[in-house]
């Protein structure tokens, strides 16, 4: 509780708490009511000396200018900074959470939670439009988008609503709605309230990038948030980009019933991965009708009598193709040109990414950058083990590191693409003597029996030792498979470990059995 300073304030001071405890609420809130205080709590006779209080006000005159002390401030209450709020917050910490948007971050607002229930709403409507394939008789199967949106919208604000009530639980854990941009290398202002700390986390975010191509500022074009409000079927979906985005939402709205057309400037779709697993992908995606235009440069893009048209240049000249929707899924930068890092004298990278070290500390001694403001893999699981790296070293006393982490991934499209570690040829690029194992899902026999045999699995294994290098699944359940390969790589255990397991029979791991005899010596 907040005390008076001097025993001549204690009139004042009672008075002060009869109003602030007239604010609707309960006690416990009663730091955070005392916070829209007009006058200042303290030495009354000395407007230097500070409260001792986790959530003190400066002696600041003008109406409304509140200035906080907190013993971490947490920028962005994305999926490293909730958790690191929360935790900190459990010690009996004083923090800032500031938050301009939703809570939630990327992942639950525009990022994972919705799309991956709109990709699950889309297999449903191929399951249905395509049961005769299993002997089931469907018919008159239509897609309702604008209930999708609905059930969509309603799963992201029940996990919304989550992260407002882990806030609100916790009553030194105060949320700051407002832009927050640095003022110095420890102060933050938000709005009209100017905030210190000695220790501040940096969880911004990312945001879809858009190339700098002839027309597109002015066209009509959608990004990964804003395809996900409409609520009428594009008739013909063009994309850029064959990422993990594009891809996604090719496929999502190709089995509501689009028409979908993907160009990409690289030879090759996911183009990080092996060429056999890139081709599968993209086979099975054409299988349902995507179209692909590969080692294809966007030069213009037109508005035309309520259509959008691409200009590119091709494998066959020039060209151009008309859409009536345009998804721009070309990459993503970080939420970083607006924080005022200058002022804190942060360091920026390539593009604008925050440059910190293993440990994700910035240059700037107390602060941290974590999620995909600091750039490498811009997945959620990624940055919920920022947040275990940086509580693991700040609180627990360990040493942890983002170096040589084990980063699994999943493409969520239909065979799913899960993966960890090198391909084969990041791994011949470092020179490493290579075991290389292939297993097509037409041998695996759960894969026969759901009539789902499209991808194949594939094992890159380090000849000198028999430890696994890295991956990859494209199947049914391939994010879920290659956790158990991931699991293998983190224990540091040699891929042979899995050749004398017991697998439940008949369940798609059992595939593992095939994968791992055919692991042999690569040229």
């Amino acid at each position: 509780m907040v005390q008076p300073h001097s025993r001549t304030s204690e009139a004042l001071y009672s008075n002060f708490l009869e109003q602030a405890n007239a604010i609707p609420g309960d006690s416990a809130t009663l730091d955070k009511r005392l916070n829209f205080a007009p006058l200042i709590l303290g030495n009354f006779l000395n407007f230097h000396t500070l409260l001792r209080h986790p959530m003190y006000c400066f002696a600041a005159l003008s109406h409304r200018r509140i200035s906080m002390k907190y013993d971490a401030i947490i920028v962005g209450s994305g999926q490293a900074g909730n958790p690191l709020a929360y935790r900190l917050a459990d010690l009996g910490w004083s923090v800032a959470l500031i938050e301009k948007k939703d809570l939630g971050g990327t992942c639950i607002n525009i990022g994972c939670t919705p799309t991956k229930t709109m990709v699950h709403r889309a297999q449903v409507a191929h399951y249905a439009r395509n049961a005769a394939r299993w002997g089931v008789n469907a018919s008159n199967v239509s897609v309702d988008l604008a209930k999708i949106v609905a059930q969509k919208d309603e799963v992201v604000l029940s996990f919304r609503s989550g992260q407002q009530k882990q806030v609100d639980k916790r009553a030194n854990l105060r949320l700051h709605r407002g832009h927050a941009r640095f003022v110095g290398p420890h102060q933050l202002k938000v709005g009209d309230d100017l905030l210190e700390s000695e220790k501040i986390f940096i969880d911004t975010g990312g945001h879809p990038t858009i190339p700098a191509i002839p027309g597109l500022d002015t066209a009509l074009y959608l990004t990964n948030e804003s395809i996900m409000q409409l609520t009428t079927l594009p008739e013909h979906l063009l994309i850029l980009g064959a990422g993990y985005i594009g891809l996604e939402f090719g496929q999502m709205f190709r089995r509501y019933g689009s028409r979908v057309t993907v160009l990409h400037t690289g030879k090759q779709i996911v183009p990080r991965e092996d060429p056999e697993i890139a081709g599968g992908l993209q086979k099975a995606l054409e299988a349902e009708g995507m179209q692909f235009l590969l080692s294809a440069r966007t030069t213009r893009v037109e508005n035309k009598n309520g259509a959008v048209t691409l200009s590119f240049d091709g494998t066959a000249g020039t060209s151009s193709l008309t859409g009536s929707h345009l998804l721009v899924a070309t990459g993503r930068g970080p939420n970083t040109d607006n924080l005022g890092l200058d002022k804190a004298g942060i360091e920026t990278g390539k593009n604008g990414f925050i440059k910190v070290n293993g440990r994700l500390e910035t240059n700037v001694p107390g602060v941290w950058a974590l999620g995909d403001c600091k750039g490498g893999p811009a997945f959620t699981h990624i940055s919920y083990n920022d947040f275990q790296i940086v509580y693991g070293n700040l609180v627990e006393g360990k040493n942890l590191t983002t170096e040589n982490r084990i980063v699994p991934f999943c493409v969520f499209t239909d065979p799913q693409l899960g993966g960890v570690g090198m391909t084969e040829k990041e791994a011949r690029a470092k020179s490493y003597k290579l075991k290389i194992g292939k297993c097509p899902m037409t041998r695996v026999a759960r894969a026969i029996e759901r009539g789902e045999t499209a991808g194949l699995m594939k094992l890159v294994v380090d000849a000198t030792n028999d430890r696994i290098l890295g991956a990859f699944i494209l199947a049914s359940e391939g994010g879920e498979l290659v956790q158990i390969l991931a699991t293998l790589m983190l224990a540091n255990q040699p891929y042979t470990l899995l050749k004398g397991a017991v697998y439940i029979h008949p369940t798609l791991a059992e595939g593992f059995f095939a994968l791992m005899e055919d692991v042999k010596p690569a040229d």
